[in-house]
């Protein structure tokens, strides 16, 4: 994910300081991931040097001074590009359940107790996000669904790597 170009989608509907970034950031991406406030501020720097991004006022309070910024026309352009530009498709073969499984079967352990044990973690983190967006707002839902999706891929991988791993069982105890 272009981190600066979310900068710019969150400045977009109303100038903001740093830490009122960070902290939009984390509510709406940074599950697992949390922000640093100097990340921000390098990254505001950046978009200020390329101008996408203008520091519009400094607020003096009770804390160090907050610098105001807000997207430029030329930085709207380009979020909107962004926007409008597809992803690739990334590969998700390298993930740490992927990996595991592989780790399992090449040690000699069973892979099949990996897969049943991340098999039940999956379903209760879906019935939990189900649970949590049944009265959420719309960005908090579409959020949902997306994990749900993921969720859904894994727990379909796993069924079809139990499949073969049973399959491959079959055929070793058949001789072949």
């Amino acid at each position: 994910m272009s981190f600066s170009r979310v900068l710019l989608g969150l400045l977009e509907p109303e100038p903001r300081h740093g830490f009122g970034l960070k902290t939009a950031y984390d509510a709406r991406f940074g599950r697992g991931r949390l922000l640093g406030v100097g990340q921000v501020y390098a990254t505001l720097a950046r978009l200020q040097r390329d101008g996408l991004a203008e520091l519009i006022g400094v607020e003096s309070g009770d804390g160090p001074d907050r610098r105001m910024y807000a997207v430029t026309p030329h930085g709207v352009q380009e979020l909107s590009s962004w926007l409008l530009t597809p992803e690739p498709p990334t590969a998700y073969a390298q993930s740490v359940l992927f990996a595991k499984t592989v780790l399992a079967l090449l040690s000699g352990r069973p892979a099949d107790e990996v897969l049943a044990a991340q098999r039940v973690v999956h379903l209760d983190r879906m019935r939990e996000v189900r649970w949590l967006a049944r009265e959420s707002d719309l960005v908090s839902r579409l959020s949902a669904d997306h994990e749900i999706a993921h969720l859904d891929a894994d727990l379909r991988w796993m069924e079809l790597a139990a499949k073969r791993l049973g399959q491959i069982s079959a055929e070793q105890g058949m001789g072949t």
